[in-house]
């Protein structure tokens, strides 16, 4: 019951990790405008001008140095090898603008300094750097028929900035003869005017885009990996848990043959039926609970390893954590509770159903 416990739970956390680093990638007070039915920004497209008359939208917010607190963007996959294993893999490479770090202010340069506008360099994020050849400080990638060198390394916490590479966004454009953004994101003056910015941008003629706050569309982003991962957790939980169900019965059998003469003994003292059962049932689901907590235990040390995975939204690689909350608790525990159920309600209506004759006589 424990492993089949700490199975669930894993699975589980897995798809939490997934979605919370996707989710805290973005900030409720960013709107991100893409391409109408783009599903993420690989596969988004806007014009320059109508980047223009987005900027011009009085949603903005316009920062203290008087400039508007807007990123014109672009985003596309590139594939590089893995240290160690040459092992190829996808990485987002995103076109950066002055403007781009001011609006996540969870991304920290830790080594090194941001690339400089006009120029080939590029910085790029604490796991990429670890895991791909050529990405650290100091050393050089091509890509988009270019040589680029690596001037810093960044960290963004557990966001899935972390698994990308950061350039100026012209050059980028240039490299990979994009003429358009791939996004544009800006900071709201008021979050609570969201819904009129929206009606307004895509009921606008000129525009072919939509809107969504970044934390939503970042959440748009986990749905079909975090969805794949929870069916594919329950699927091959159900599948353990009958060997984890046939188990508690037998124990349970044997535990009602080594206490017939018990049995027969309560009866004869006038206990009822019912009261055998229940006896005998709770006995079963304190071993399913003693066997949840145990295995949640073990799948609570999860939470200490990080995994790399390639998200089928965007194709590209993505690392992220395990995550427990109290929603996987209860559903661990719960789940250990019905296994117990389940493999006690037969042993526990034969001991009830003992006569008390022969229950004395075979003890």
């Amino acid at each position: 019951m424990a492993l089949v416990v700490f199975v669930l739970a894993a699975i589980l956390m897995l798809a939490q990790g997934l979605q919370k680093t996707l989710v805290e990638t973005g900030s409720s007070d960013n709107a991100l405008v893409i391409r109408r039915s783009s599903e993420s920004e690989v596969q988004s497209g806007v014009e320059r001008y109508q980047a223009s008359i987005v900027e011009t939208d009085p949603a903005v917010t316009i920062g203290k140095d008087g400039k508007r607190l807007l990123a014109k963007e672009i985003v596309v996959l590139i594939t590089l090898p893995k240290r160690g294993t040459n092992a190829p893999s996808n990485v987002t490479i995103r076109g950066i603008t002055e403007e781009s770090l001011k609006l996540r202010p969870q991304v920290k340069l830790i080594k090194g300094r941001m690339p400089r506008p006009g120029s080939a360099e590029i910085v790029t994020g604490g796991s990429v750097a670890k895991r791909f050849n050529g990405a650290d400080i100091g050393e050089s990638l091509r890509f988009g028929t270019r040589d680029w060198t690596v001037v810093g390394v960044f960290d963004a916490g557990t966001t899935g900035f972390n698994s990308e590479i950061w350039g100026d966004a012209e050059q980028l454009m240039q490299a990979f003869r994009r003429p358009v953004y791939s996004s544009v994101l800006f900071k709201l003056r008021d979050p609570g005017d969201f819904e009129a910015l929206k009606n307004r941008v895509e009921k606008d003629p000129r525009l072919t885009l939509e809107i969504k706050r970044e934390t939503q569309y970042y959440e748009d982003q986990s749905k079909m990996m975090a969805k794949f991962l929870r069916i594919l957790g329950i699927s091959l939980t159900t599948i353990f848990s009958l060997g984890a169900i046939i188990g508690a019965m037998i124990t349970m059998y044997a535990a009602v043959a080594n206490r017939i003469g018990e049995i027969g003994t309560l009866r004869a003292l006038g206990f009822q039926r019912a009261s055998i059962l229940i006896a005998f049932l709770l006995e079963s689901l304190l071993l399913g609970l003693a066997g949840g907590v145990a295995g949640l235990l073990c799948a609570s040390l999860m939470q200490f390893v990080s995994i790399s995975t390639v998200n089928f939204q965007t194709f590209s690689e993505l690392e992220f954590t395990f995550s427990l909350n109290g929603e996987i608790v209860y559903i661990a525990l719960i789940f250990s509770l019905i296994m117990g159920f389940v493999g006690g309600v037969l042993p526990a209506i034969r001991a009830s159903r003992m006569n008390i004759v022969d229950a004395l006589r075979e003890s």
